[in-house]
């Protein structure tokens, strides 16, 4: 996948509370914890996933695009 095909935006959904946020995503790193605005729940990656967009979001984190989609490697 070219770098021009990454998606840079994705829509959090809280599992506690269905709240929805559309971040921006960093491109070269994953982020390990995101705070609900609404709630105040903090969402870690579940077991196997990198970060909280590969976990909540609605499109997985700019490393995970770039290595092929859910499943691949991009954090270690």
């Amino acid at each position: 996948m070219a770098n021009t095909d990454i998606i840079p935006r994705s829509t959090i959904t809280c599992p506690e509370c269905g709240h929805e946020r559309t971040e921006t995503m960093p491109t070269d790193s994953c982020r390990w914890f995101w705070e609900c605005p609404n709630c105040g729940v903090v969402l870690r990656p579940k077991e196997g996933d990198c970060c909280v967009f590969c976990s909540y979001g609605d499109v997985p984190c700019p490393p995970i695009q770039e290595a092929g989609g859910k499943g691949a490697s991009c954090c270690g």
